[in-house]
C-alpha cells in the first residue's frame, strides 16, 4: 500500500514537472535559446531522485571542449543518470524518435537520431554531431550500439566514433576529447546487488518496458556508480579503431572494477 501510494506521487510529480517543462523547452529549442541545454539536466536530476536512484561519483567531467563522451549502456537509466550530472545531448538510434514518451523526450532534449542502415544519410548525420561537438555541446556515444543485462560490456562498433574524426576539422586545437565513462548499478536498497539482482537495472532488447520500468519503481533504492576515465586525445591521423579500443578498455575496466566491489563508494 504504501509502495503503491509512493510510486503513484512520484509518477504524478513526474508528469506535472514535464507538463510544466516542456512548453520552456519547446520554445527554447524554437529560438534555440542555451536555456534548452539546461533544462534537461533539472528534469533528469529530479527524476532520478524520484524513483530512487542515487548517483555516486567517481572522477570528473573534462574540461576542455569539444568533448564526446562514450559509455556503457545497460537500461534507459543511463540516460536519466548522465543526463542529471551535466548538460549532455545523446546520440540515439531512429527508432527511439518514434517510440511512446520516450521518444518525446527525446526529442525535447534535441538528440541526435542516427540510421545505421542507410549509409547515404550517414554523412549527413555525423556533419551534425561534429556541428553540435564544435559549438560546445557535450555529445554522448553508447558505442555498443544497444543496451546489456548490465553484468559486462559488450563489443563496441568502431563506426560510431567517426563523428569524433569529422569534428577535428572544426576543433580549434585540431584535438576531440573522449572521456570514456563506466556506469555501474551496485547496490538495491544499500545491499550490494550482485549478479542474481541486477536484471533490475539492466534493460536487453528482450525485456518488455512497462513490466521493467514498474519493477525499478518499486525497488525503490537504487544505487549507481559513475566513473569518469582518462580522456583520449583524438587527432587528425590517429586510427579510429585504435582510439575506440583503447576507450573501450578504460570503460571496460572501471564498469568491472565497481561490479566486483573494487572501488570505495562515494556520496
Amino acid at each position: 500500500m504504501i509502495n503503491g501510494l509512493r510510486i503513484a506521487l512520484a509518477l504524478s510529480f513526474i508528469a506535472v514537472m514535464t507538463l510544466v517543462l516542456a512548453p520552456l523547452q519547446l520554445l527554447a529549442l524554437r529560438f534555440d535559446w542555451k536555456l534548452r541545454r539546461r533544462l534537461p539536466r533539472v528534469w533528469h536530476s529530479v527524476t532520478c531522485r524520484l524513483i530512487g536512484i542515487r548517483i555516486n561519483i567517481h572522477g570528473t567531467l573534462e574540461r576542455h571542449r569539444p568533448l564526446m563522451i562514450a559509455a556503457n549502456h545497460a537500461s534507459w537509466k543511463d540516460i536519466l543518470v548522465l543526463g542529471a550530472l551535466a548538460d549532455v545531448v545523446f546520440i540515439a538510434k531512429t527508432e527511439v524518435a518514434d517510440w511512446p514518451l520516450f521518444g518525446t523526450l527525446a526529442r525535447l532534449q534535441k538528440s541526435i537520431f542516427v540510421v545505421r542502415e542507410q549509409k547515404r544519410r550517414t554523412g549527413d548525420q555525423v556533419s551534425e554531431i561534429a556541428e553540435r561537438m564544435a559549438d560546445g555541446e557535450i555529445v554522448v556515444l553508447f558505442p555498443e550500439g544497444t543496451t546489456s543485462d548490465g553484468n559486462r560490456m559488450l563489443e563496441v562498433k568502431t563506426s560510431l566514433f567517426g563523428a569524433a574524426a569529422a569534428a577535428l576539422p572544426l576543433a580549434p586545437q585540431g584535438v576531440v576529447y573522449v572521456q570514456p565513462i563506466a556506469i555501474a548499478y551496485t547496490r538495491v536498497h544499500g545491499l550490494p546487488m550482485g549478479r542474481y539482482h541486477r536484471p533490475l537495472v539492466g534493460w536487453p532488447g528482450d525485456v518488455a518496458l512497462v513490466p521493467h520500468l514498474m519493477g525499478v519503481l518499486k525497488a525503490g533504492a537504487i544505487d549507481v556508480d559513475v566513473s569518469f576515465g582518462e580522456v583520449v586525445e583524438y587527432r587528425e591521423g590517429d586510427n579510429r579503431k585504435q582510439v575506440a579500443g583503447l576507450v573501450e578498455r578504460r570503460i571496460r575496466n572501471m564498469l568491472l572494477d565497481h561490479l566486483r566491489g573494487r572501488h570505495a563508494r562515494s556520496a
